[in-house]
């Protein structure tokens, strides 16, 4: 059996991370939360939640900065602040989404530095805009296949146009049950 791994970005929220952990207990699967940590820091007990359902913590960001224009100073700050935060919460991530996913000159030698993988995504399921579960789902399944990384948010960034995370909540088990018919288990990031 292949493996789709479900990512979740801009957390840990209040309303959504909730939403998503239930609809993922709900369809037996497991994903990585890359998370802020300054909403870490904020709602340590979803980031327990989050490790305690066996799903992974990867690193966001503090902020949800963009890299390029940024300074390596200052990107550098905004990373380990954010790595301050985790490591206090017995988090030590191995992996880093950056906000966009957009890079500056910096950002790979920083992570690089710092031990951390760089993490993108091959199927965006463009959740921030609001779509339909049905739309979403019908948008990234072309792009299922066996280690493929699935995009989506438990938080709202800079640029939602959503109120909630409902419908990504709602998404969670029609995505599994796509990924299952293609036999590939939906998992955290290894």
């Amino acid at each position: 059996m292949g493996t789709l791994n479900l990512t979740f970005d801009d957390g840990p929220d209040p309303r959504g991370t909730p939403q998503v952990l239930d609809a993922l207990a709900a369809a037996g699967a497991h994903a990585t939360f890359f998370v802020l940590g300054s909403r870490a820091a904020a709602h340590p007990e979803l980031v327990e939640r989050v490790l305690a359902e066996g799903h992974a913590v990867g690193l966001h960001g503090h902020e949800h900065l963009r890299h390029p224009g940024l300074s390596r100073a200052v990107g550098e700050a905004d990373t380990d602040r954010a790595l301050g935060v985790l490591g206090a919460l017995g988090v030590e991530p191995s992996r880093w989404r950056t906000p966009w996913g957009e890079e500056a000159e910096w950002t790979r030698e920083v992570a690089r530095e710092r031990g951390l993988d760089l993490v993108h995504w091959d199927a965006d399921t463009h959740d921030w805009r609001g779509d339909p579960a049905p739309a979403m789902l019908a948008a990234v399944a072309p792009r299922l296949r066996d280690g493929a990384i699935v995009l989506a948010h438990d938080g709202l960034g800079p640029g939602a146009l959503r109120d909630d995370c409902d419908e990504t909540a709602a998404l969670v088990g029609s995505l599994v049950a796509a990924g299952r018919e293609l036999g590939l288990e939906p998992r955290a990031l290894p």
